[in-house]
C-alpha cells in the first residue's frame, strides 16, 4: 500500500499575501574558543567550535510529524487517558502550514488517518479518532515505527518541510521482530518510554539509529514530554547543517573531534559532522584536539580551517570559512578558555554516567553509585560552582544516584532515565527524564514556554491554549531584529576574520623584509 494521499497545503486567505523576507546568511551563529598562544615545542591545543541556532521569523517551514502510539492491552486505563491528553495538546497546537498523522500500534499498526492539513475541521476530526483509542494487543513497535517511515516517505509534498516522528510505548516488544535494526534513514524519530515497564534499550536504539532523534523516559507526565519534542520540530532554524574543520597542513594535525553521536566523516586532513536539524536557541559544541608541531622561531601560525553549510527556506547557504589562528611564542601559561573546561566537564561526566549505567546492568551497584560520586567530585572546583550548566550535571547525578540504591528501582527508573541522559548529551538536544522542571539541559526558549503551558493544560484540558502564531510574536515581539541581527552578525564577524587576514599578511611582508635588510 502507497501512502501517497497526503493532504496539499492550502493557504487561507490571511496568507495569500506576499511573504516577508527572510535572510538566509545568519541562521546559525559561529563562535570560536581557544587560547591565543601556544609554546614553540610540539604541544596540544583545543579549540572548541560552538553553533547556534539564530534568526528566529514569522516564516518556518511547516512540519510533517507523524505520531505512532502504542494501544496494546498494558495501555489501559490511566495511561491511555494521559496519552489522549498528550495527544490533545499536540494536535491544538500545530497550526495550517503544518501536517499531523496518527499511527497505532499493537499487535498490528494501523494507520488511522494520512498526513492531514491542520484546520479548525481536521483539529477536531483527529481529536475524535484519538479519544476513540482502546487498548488491546501484543506490542509490535517495528510495525509501528515501519508504518510511520511510510508515511513520511510515500509524500507527494516534501519541499521546504520539516519531518519528524514522536514514537511512544510502555512496554517490552513482544511481537513483530526487533524494531532497532529498523533503518530511519534521514527522518528524526523521538522516541519516549511511558511508564516502569517500557523497553528503554530499543527505545535509545530507534532514535540513535535516526539523525538527531532522542529518548525521553516519561515516568507519568507525557503531555510535558511531548510539548517540549514539539516546541524544537515547531522552531527549526536550519536544516542539514554540516560542519567540516580541516587542519592546515604542517601546522597542526587533528587528533580528535567530539560531537557526539552525530555522524562523521572524515579523510587526511579533514573531518566533516553532519547534525541535521538545528533548532532556534539550540546549541552545538564541537572540540577538536590539534596536535601543534615543534617550530624554531615566534610567529602566528593558522591552524584550524572551519566551514559549514544548512538550508534555509529551499536554500543552500555555505559560510565563508573561518580561521583559527594562534601565536607560537617561546613558553605559554595562558590557562584554559572557561568555556573549554566547562564543556570537557560535561563530556567527562557524561562519560562517567555511561560507566555507571555499563556497571548497574552488570548489577554492580555500588560501583556505579561510587562512579557517580566520582563524577560529582569531579565537578567541585573544577570551574565556576554557579554556571548553570554545571549546576544542571550534579542534580543529574543526584537523580541518577537516587535511582540506583536497589536492583529494582534501578531497572524500572534508573537504566531509563541512564539511556535518556546518554542520548541527550550525545545529541546536545533535550530529552525529557526525572525531574523535568529542574534537569533542563539543552533546553531552548520555547520549550521553556511550552513546558509551563503543557503543565497548564494538563490540569484543565478544556482551557485554551495559545496557538503557535501566537507564540512567534510573542518571540518576535521579545527580539523583534533577530532575523536581521543574524545576518548582520554573521557579515560583522565575516569582515573582521577578512581585516585580521589582510593584517597577519601584513605582519608577514613586514617580517620578510626586516630579515631582508
Amino acid at each position: 500500500m502507497n501512502f501517497n494521499d497526503d493532504e496539499p497545503i492550502v493557504a487561507n486567505q490571511d496568507d495569500s499575501g506576499e511573504k516577508p523576507t527572510s535572510f538566509v546568511a545568519g541562521k546559525t551563529q559561529a563562535r570560536i574558543f581557544k587560547k591565543t598562544k601556544a609554546p614553540l615545542e610540539e604541544s596540544k591545543f583545543k579549540v572548541m567550535l560552538e553553533l547556534t541556532g539564530a534568526g528566529y521569523s514569522n516564516i518556518r517551514p511547516g512540519v510533517d510529524l507523524v505520531t505512532v502510539l502504542d494501544v496494546s492491552s498494558s495501555m489501559a486505563g490511566e495511561k491511555l487517558a494521559k496519552l489522549k491528553i498528550a495527544m490533545q495538546f499536540v494536535i491544538k497546537k500545530l497550526s495550517p502550514i503544518d501536517r499531523l498523522s496518527v499511527v497505532t500500534f499493537a499487535t498490528n499498526s494501523t494507520r488511522l488517518c494520512p498526513l492531514r492539513q491542520i484546520t479548525e475541521t481536521s483539529q477536531a476530526e483527529i481529536e475524535k479518532m484519538v479519544n476513540a483509542l482502546v487498548a488491546d494487543g501484543w506490542t509490535n513497535i517495528t510495525a509501528g515505527l515501519e508504518t510511520g517511515l511510510k508515511v513520511l516517505n510515500d509524500r507527494n509534498l516534501t519541499t521546504e518541510r520539516v519531518v519528524g516522528i514522536m514514537l511512544m510505548s510502555d512496554g517490552d516488544q513482544n511481537t513483530g521482530g526487533d524494531a532497532s535494526d529498523v533503518p530511519a534513514g534521514n527522518v528524526p524519530v523521538h522516541t519516549f518510554g511511558f511508564g516502569t515497564d517500557q523497553d528503554p534499550r530499543v527505545l535509545r536504539a530507534i532514535a540513535d539509529n535516526s539523525n538527531g532523534g532522542t529518548f525521553s523516559d516519561v515516568q507519568n507526565n507525557l503531555s510535558i514530554a511531548f510539548s517540549q519534542c514539539l516546541a524544537g520540530l515547531l522552531t527549526v532554524a536550519v536544516q542539514d547543517l554540516k560542519l567540516t574543520v580541516t587542519r592546515v597542513k604542517d601546522e597542526s594535525i587533528i587528533q580528535k573531534v567530539s560531537a557526539g553521536n552525530y555522524p562523521q566523516s572524515m579523510d587526511a586532513s579533514s573531518v566533516a559532522i553532519s547534525f541535521g536539524d538545528l533548532y532556534h536557541k539550540e546549541v552545538r559544541k564541537v572540540l577538536v584536539d590539534l596536535l601543534l608541531p615543534a617550530v624554531s622561531i615566534q610567529r602566528d601560525a593558522d591552524v584550524l580551517h572551519i566551514t559549514y553549510t544548512y538550508s534555509t527556506g529551499g536554500k543552500l547557504f555555505e559560510a565563508n570559512p573561518l580561521i583559527v589562528m594562534v601565536t607560537r611564542i617561546g613558553s605559554s601559561e595562558e590557562p584554559e578558555r572557561e568555556e573549554v573546561k566547562i564543556e570537557e566537564n560535561r563530556l567527562g561526566t557524561a562519560q562517567k554516567m555511561k560507566d555507571a549505567r555499563i556497571m548497574a546492568d552488570d548489577k554492580k551497584l555500588d560501583d556505579a553509585q561510587n562512579k557517580i560520586v566520582e563524577a560529582k567530585n569531579s565537578l567541585e572546583g573544577a570551574v565556576d560552582d554557579s554556571n548553570l550548566l554545571i549546576e544542571m550535571l550534579k542534580s543529574e547525578l543526584q537523580q541518577l544516584f537516587e535511582l540506583m540504591k536497589s536492583q529494582i528501582i534501578y531497572e524500572k527508573q534508573g537504566r531509563p532515565f541512564a539511556l535518556s541522559s546518554e542520548t541527550s548529551h550525545d545529541r546536545q538536544r533535550f530529552a525529557a527524564r526525572g525531574d523535568v522542571e529542574k534537569l533542563r539541559l539543552f533546553a531552548t526558549p520555547l520549550m521553556d514556554k511550552y513546558l509551563e503551558q503543557a503543565k497548564s493544560f494538563n490540569e484543565d484540558p478544556s482551557k485554551p491554549l495559545p496557538t503557535v502564531e501566537e507564540d512567534v510574536k510573542q518571540e518576535l515581539a521579545a527580539d523583534p531584529l533577530s532575523d536581521i541581527f543574524g545576518a548582520l552578525r554573521y557579515y560583522i564577524q565575516m569582515a573582521v576574520h577578512a581585516f585580521k587576514s589582510i593584517e597577519n599578511i601584513l605582519e608577514y611582508i613586514l617580517s620578510r623584509r626586516r630579515r631582508i635588510k
